[in-house]
């Protein structure tokens, strides 16, 4: 299904897998991107529950858009063990214009296919979604 703004279609896999992170917890974060040529965004890298945070930090390009999905565990003021599901849209200022508008005007709908999703995060560069600020968000 095709976004009228921008038409781009989401493989299944992309649901597949955001599933598979949400019901069974087999993931730690997804990394998707648009595949410009068949205007789909597609998986591109999927991290293993035992990855860290710098693991998925550092599996996103330095100059390319991404949208990632990361599976963020935490333990509360109370000390209840929680966890929240990251959105992230990866969008560093090195990357291209034209990609970055493209990322930019399939997001929401991207967004929508993944029920689920807790916490949102716009980053332009690895500072603006660093462990302590997904920690901030959490909590």
């Amino acid at each position: 299904m095709a976004n009228s703004a921008s038409g781009m279609a989401v493989h299944d896999d992309c649901k597949l897998k955001f599933l598979e992170l949400k019901a069974k917890r087999n993931h730690r974060f997804i990394v998707f991107k648009i595949e410009e040529k068949i205007q789909q965004v597609v998986v591109e890298k999927v991290g293993g529950p035992d990855e860290s945070y710098d693991d998925f930090a550092a599996s996103l390009p330095a100059d390319e858009c991404r949208y990632a999905v990361y599976d963020y565990d935490f333990t509360t003021n109370e000390n209840c063990q929680k966890s929240k599901i990251f959105f992230i849209a990866w969008a560093p200022d090195t990357s291209r214009v034209r990609s970055k508008m493209l990322y930019a005007s399939s997001k929401d709908r991207f967004k929508r296919e993944l029920d689920g999703i807790q916490v949102e995060l716009q980053a332009t560069d690895p500072s603006e979604m660093s462990l302590d600020i997904i920690k901030g968000r959490a909590l």
